[in-house]
């Protein structure tokens, strides 16, 4: 569907057009679609402002007409003293004068009032525009994975805030993540794997783990253009990571390899498997990989691995409307990047795993020894 068939199925939506079925149909992928749903929102939001503006427009209408008969009017009161004698003088009432001497005094403030609202309109409309682009060249094209938290407990935080204020407690402070995504250790001296969106905007950031353990952890560098982040744990007393069971492949995968990946799409850690689909992400890029795994919000930043148990990629999003495309990017750029970062600053070497303890072992045992190093990123706003 293009852009305009959804703002026109919205539209008769929000009119009651829709029969019964179709509205239901509707609403049932409203609420199990978060990239339909924002879809939606942006509608509104589009529809909402551009109301906005019509009334604006009308007020200005108004507001001319008015001046227009005012004009009328007093050349109507100078015709009649300055012209025909015979002719009664009209007298004006003084809230009448009042008023015609207000609207004399800021007529120009007025003018620039409604100049800014129109401006203020377009500013938005533009602004829109800008961050759909931005959104655009951030998520490539495609739906992201970043797992919004916010939405999910806001109902809940707003009835336990009710019930304390009917009790007479007083609330809790609100301390909930907005986003979060998965990440996975690089090293075993604190450094992180994630995809860059999933941080982004971040003011701070937690990362957690299977047995529920909490860390501080900062972004040290982020490569926008392959939707990659390197966080580093912060808190004093983290002694590390134990060994790490996989390496990293620098190479280039096959097309048709099984592969697998661990992630947060909800509370608890979820495995998917499927196969390398396509050696090229969205429109082809060469940085990413296709494959088709059921990936979902919260995926973004798991690792991605083949049966021999070689970290192969990072899970970065799926395309629109295509629940079976998803998007990886490879391990070979993600290697790049560590050397070019351990070149610059060779007093902080990342000591990468150079053994792989999965390979030769089933992919039951090869999850077991796994899930330590995967972790939920929790992104704070």
């Amino acid at each position: 569907m293009t852009e305009a068939d959804y703002y026109a199925l919205f539209d008769a939506y929000q009119n009651g057009e829709l029969a019964g079925a179709e509205r239901a149909n509707l609403e049932r992928r409203l609420a199990a679609d978060p990239s339909f749903a924002q879809r939606y929102d942006d509608f509104e939001e589009l529809t909402t402002t551009l109301t906005s503006y019509g009334e604006r427009l009308a007020t200005r209408n108004k507001l001319k007409a008015f001046q227009a008969a005012l004009d009328a009017e007093a050349d109507a009161e100078t015709t009649v003293e300055t012209g025909n004698p015979n002719m009664p003088v009209m007298h004006i009432s003084p809230m009448e004068r009042k008023l015609r001497e207000f609207w004399s005094a800021h007529r120009a403030t007025m003018a620039i009032a409604a100049s800014v609202a129109v401006m203020a309109v377009f500013v938005t409309l533009l602004g829109l525009e800008w961050w759909r682009a931005s959104q655009s060249s951030s998520l490539y094209g495609y739906t992201v994975l970043r797992r919004e938290v916010e939405r999910i407990k806001r109902n809940q935080r707003a009835m336990g805030r009710a019930i304390n204020q009917i009790d007479g407690s007083k609330p809790e402070a609100a301390n909930q993540s907005k986003f979060s995504g998965t990440g996975f250790a690089l090293t075993a001296d604190g450094y992180l794997i994630t995809s860059y969106h999933v941080i982004q905007g971040a003011d701070s950031l937690l990362v957690e783990s299977r047995d529920r353990q909490h860390y501080h952890a900062e972004p040290v560098f982020t490569d926008v253009a392959h939707d990659l982040a390197i966080l580093r744990i912060r808190d004093k007393d983290f002694a590390g990571f134990r060994r790490l069971p996989y390496s990293f492949k620098r190479g280039q995968s096959d097309l048709g390899e099984k592969v697998y990946t661990l992630g947060y799409p909800r509370e608890d850690l979820v495995f998917n498997d499927g196969s390398l689909s396509a050696r090229s992400g969205f429109e082809g890029d060469t940085a990413f990989y296709q494959i088709s795994i059921p990936v979902n919000p919260g995926n973004s930043g798991g690792p991605l691995l083949d049966d021999r148990g070689n970290l192969i990629g990072v899970v970065s999003g799926r395309q629109m409307d295509v629940q079976s495309a998803a998007f990886a990017t490879k391990s070979s750029y993600l290697m790049k990047l560590v050397d070019s970062l351990a070149s610059a600053s060779p007093k902080e070497p990342y000591n990468l795993p150079r053994t792989n303890l999965l390979a030769g072992t089933s992919r039951p045992q090869q999850i077991r020894k796994l899930q330590d190093y995967v972790f939920v990123v929790k992104v704070y706003e």
